[in-house]
């Protein structure tokens, strides 16, 4: 079975999918049953009765279709299982869900960690040094684009999809996060200040000699993929072999 306790915005949680799937249930029936006692669950939400369940798209490869499920913190995924009566099955389940909740919790107990770090400190520093220049030199791509043509909507896309292809060649991402550098090691915010030079030069170079705006954009994804390919991917929140305990 797939990873059942992830990373989502910064703090564990479980699909209620890969939950229906592990306690032999309907996902239907998982969401009716969660609609049911809706209160309880949000008296359970890390951030208080007041926000809504959070509801997230099924990939289409999981579920045959995109469907929507609920992302369960720990409490909130406790108190489903608890309502479910325990068979060999349900029992073996909520034994996983327990393993995997505290590897995920070490994990990111361990990224805070790092944070203190005097070497991880001055690479957050330097990278956002570095970030900033990228970010104001992809403001001038983006108008240098317009210009040549470019709508308004596709241009302003391209600070999403710079960063979306940079971090997508050099780093395997499982879970989301509200800022993604805030949970690399001090070894990836060094790969990834690389990459963002190489698409600062990039960009400078091809709007220096009056390139094509989308054939600049075809230059920088080619830089960087010679470079993911020359320095690896690595994965995000892999600090330690962490065992079950």
């Amino acid at each position: 079975m797939e990873k059942i306790v992830e990373i989502y915005n910064n703090e564990p949680r479980s699909g209620t999918w890969i939950i229906a799937t592990g306690f032999k249930r309907d996902h239907k029936d998982v969401l009716k049953l969660i609609n049911k006692h809706k209160d309880r669950f949000l008296n359970l939400d890390n951030k208080g009765i007041s926000n809504p369940l959070i509801i997230r798209k099924v990939p289409s490869k999981k579920a045959g279709r995109r469907i929507e499920e609920y992302m369960l913190n720990e409490a909130q995924t406790i108190f489903l299982g608890s309502i479910f009566r325990n068979s060999e099955i349900v029992l073996d389940f909520k034994e996983k869900l327990a393993r995997d909740y505290v590897k995920v919790k070490r994990q990111l107990d361990q990224v805070h960690s790092s944070h203190k770090d005097e070497k991880w400190l001055q690479a957050r520093l330097t990278g956002k040094a570095l970030r900033h220049q990228e970010t104001d030199t992809i403001k001038k791509f983006i108008e240098y684009a317009k210009e040549q043509g470019g709508s308004d909507k596709g241009c302003n896309m391209y600070y999403s999809n710079i960063t979306r292809m940079m971090n997508g060649a050099l780093f395997i991402v499982e879970g989301k996060y509200k800022v993604l550098r805030d949970v690399m090691s001090a070894e990836q915010l060094m790969v990834v200040g690389t990459a963002d030079q190489i698409i600062n030069k990039a960009l400078k170079d091809g709007m220096k000699k009056d390139i094509y705006f989308k054939d600049i954009y075809k230059q920088v994804k080619a830089n960087v993929i010679v470079f993911a390919e020359l320095h690896g991917q690595s994965k995000i929140i892999e600090l330690l072999q962490l065992q079950d305990t």
